[in-house]
């Protein structure tokens, strides 16, 4: 009961992909390709619109030689990560539902292919194996398995119910359809087209009615650093973008939280959509953006 595909590496060895998954040159990579045309996050398999899609991060995705910053994964297609260097997409699987989990403060989502269930402060969802997580959740394959620190591991079935400390998990199936992100766009006053442009130290978003917002400081950093990623990127990658000098985590890991808390926060008293800046609950960050917005990458 969950979305994934299949794909060929360069040297001809088979990796099965799900929601979530990175592909890049670094350790903890699902698929790690130790080359060094390949950039440590390169690409994210991402499950949009009822299809499994590779999103380029700070990488170049390429099909018949023409640049693409998504490519729909389907058996066939050939994909190229760098001059040299291309995947094989030999099976997509898409079934009609998947596993998700939902709870008091934590929005339903689909569940990445290893997972772990985090309090710190507010409940949410990591993607990969987090020490310290209060559930940690996987897939074998053919079923999955979820197992609290301490005890053995069980399976898990739609319509289960977790109680994980002071909380209470639900496992849902939700349609194919409404498992990833929507390009759809929604109704209402916040919907505005936006014309972003970031220049690193400052980001500039001007939007119909209204004057134009300044971000400064590191507020404009993170949004500059989603610009030229370019999609969605994994909040250890981003965190050690904004805090190279910053050895520790879960300080970056805070700092961060505490930034993007920051950024909606302007965004809404600006009158801007603060999904703007958006996590999607398994570990990566992104700018939502709608098919009306505009953006000016001058960093």
């Amino acid at each position: 009961m969950h979305a994934h595909a299949i794909l060929r590496d360069p040297q001809g060895h088979h990796h099965e992909l799900v929601h979530g998954d990175v592909i890049g040159r670094v350790w903890s990579a699902a698929l790690q390709l130790d080359d060094g045309r390949v950039s440590e996050a390169h690409a994210m398999v991402s499950l949009r619109e009822g299809q499994l899609q590779l999103i380029a991060l700070r990488g170049r995705l390429a099909v018949e030689g023409q640049p693409q910053s998504h490519v729909a994964l389907r058996p066939g297609a050939r994909i190229q990560l760098a001059r040299g260097v291309e995947l094989e997409v030999l099976e997509v699987y898409l079934p009609d539902d998947v596993l998700g989990i939902e709870a008091e403060g934590l929005p339903r989502q689909a569940l990445p292919g290893v997972c772990s269930v985090l309090a710190d402060p507010t409940l949410r969802l990591s993607a990969g194996w987090q020490d310290g997580a209060l559930l940690h959740i996987w897939t074998t394959g053919d079923r999955w398995m979820a197992r609290v620190p301490g005890a053995a591991a069980q399976p898990l079935r739609a319509g289960d119910s977790l109680p994980v400390g002071a909380h209470r998990l639900r496992l849902v199936a939700i349609p194919l359809q409404d498992a990833g992100h929507s390009a759809t766009r929604r109704q209402g006053e916040l919907d505005a087209p936006v014309h972003l442009i970031a220049a690193f130290d400052t980001v500039h978003i001007h939007r119909e009615g209204g004057p134009p917002v300044t971000l400064g400081g590191m507020q404009a950093r993170l949004v500059s650093e989603l610009v030229a990623i370019g999609g969605p990127v994994s909040w250890g990658v981003l965190a050690e973008e904004l805090w190279p000098d910053e050895a520790d985590a879960h300080m970056r890991r805070g700092r961060l939280d505490t930034l993007l808390s920051r950024v909606r926060r302007r965004l809404r008293a600006a009158g801007l959509r603060a999904d703007l800046v958006r996590a999607d609950g398994a570990g990566a960050i992104e700018l939502l953006l709608y098919p009306h917005d505009r953006v000016d990458d001058r960093t």
